[in-house]
């Protein structure tokens, strides 16, 4: 079976693992944890980054950086892997679902500005909150889908306008830029980052924290290390245990030595199934965006026009023919410890879940592959009309 996304290992993961096991520096502890911290500010941009056990970790440290509990919302876009909204939930705090818009399926800003005029209110001590419930509006949480940047200029023109902090779910979107500024630099008080195995730079699990702000990086530092003081087992606060281990770093080093190489490889994919699909009939490719250059963490095909048996007999049809097939992130709004959620919904993050077809993409998918992939999918397209 042609899987749909895994990592390209066969650089120097193996002889920075061996360096590991010999130094027996294998855990929280290492020179590579330090020098993977150091290659992902270098890669983003950003003043400090903290690596992490998981990107849903990192999320997590950071709404609770920023104040996040109970009783309090976070602004989240409906269409995104799960991991968004627990870490909102793990705060013991609300998310508020809002729709995505359809250059970039990211956060809409629009509806953003819609919800923070129309549905929030300033109390006596000028807290932001949320009219309907009374919960303070904590955080806003733009994700950069498919490793494309939101529109991130106008969601941060509205949360300055509402004194509202943002965290950017960046999980997949190393290596990308908007409007020439790198990942830390979009405007995000703070960015988490994922190195899960599907991602284009895999610590086999992690993630990372950055800003580009001089500020915070000691502090969460210290949160995600249990808040140990010192030598002795002393702790001023409740810290978390979400550190990255050596291990992972070392693999994580030994990607991102190949980072240019793979963002190539990425962009190459997807330009080519652009290409041999732009002359079908309701097919769209996924968003792409002149003043911006995604990861292309994912690539593949969005058929709006299609109907749910349309989508799932092309998804039999590359299963058969030997490819993987699943369908994308069901939306947030939908998904059950959700539903009750406050939300501003407009059937976008819907619709883009339901017609959208990602397609094998690893960074060293040969050319044969992928055009294996393409005759299937244009038989089936061809078929549908």
């Amino acid at each position: 079976m042609l899987p749909l996304c895994v990592p390209n290992i066969s650089g120097n993961e193996g002889k920075y693992l061996a360096e590991c096991v010999s130094s027996t520096f294998v855990s929280s502890v290492g020179p590579f944890v330090d020098r993977f911290e150091a290659e992902t500010r270098h890669a983003t941009g950003a003043a400090w980054a903290v690596a992490t056990s998981a990107g849903t970790t990192a999320l997590h440290a950071a709404l609770h950086f920023l104040g996040v509990g109970p009783g309090d919302h976070v602004i989240i876009p409906s269409l995104s892997f799960i991991a968004t909204a627990n870490a909102v939930a793990h705060c013991h705090a609300t998310p508020i679902i809002i729709d995505v818009d359809v250059a970039r399926w990211g956060l809409d800003a629009g509806l953003l500005a819609e919800l923070l005029g129309r549905n929030c209110h300033r109390d006596s001590e000028g807290a932001l909150r949320y009219t309907p419930t009374g919960g303070q509006i904590k955080a806003i949480m733009p994700v950069y889908a498919m490793g494309l940047p939101a529109d991130m200029d106008s969601i941060i023109e509205v949360a300055r306008r509402y004194n509202v902090p943002t965290v950017s779910d960046a999980a997949a979107a190393i290596g990308a830029t908007y409007k020439g500024r790198q990942l830390a630099q979009m405007g995000a008080d703070l960015t988490a980052l994922s190195f899960n195995g599907n991602k284009l730079i895999t610590s086999g699990g992690g993630g990372a924290l950055i800003s580009a702000a001089e500020q915070g990086g000691r502090e969460i530092k210290h949160l995600t290390s249990t808040a140990r003081v010192g030598g002795a087992y002393d702790h001023d606060i409740v810290g978390f245990n979400y550190r990255m281990t050596n291990l992972q770093a070392a693999v994580g080093v030994a990607q991102l030595e190949r980072l240019a190489e793979f963002l190539d490889a990425k962009a190459r994919i997807a330009a080519r199934y652009a290409q041999s699909f732009e002359d079908l009939t309701g097919t769209l490719n996924f968003p792409s965006v002149d003043d911006t250059c995604g990861s292309h963490w994912l690539s593949g095909v969005y058929l709006p026009q299609a109907t749910r048996e349309q989508m799932d007999h092309l998804r039999q049809t590359l299963v058969a023919s030997g490819i993987e097939a699943r369908s994308f992130w069901k939306p947030l709004h939908m998904q059950a410890p959700y539903l009750k959620c406050p939300r501003m919904v407009n059937g976008h993050a819907e619709m883009i879940w339901g017609n959208v077809q990602p397609l094998p993409c690893s960074t060293h998918l040969t050319c044969a592959e992928q055009t294996h992939v393409i005759e299937v999918v244009r038989s089936a397209i061809e078929k549908m009309s």
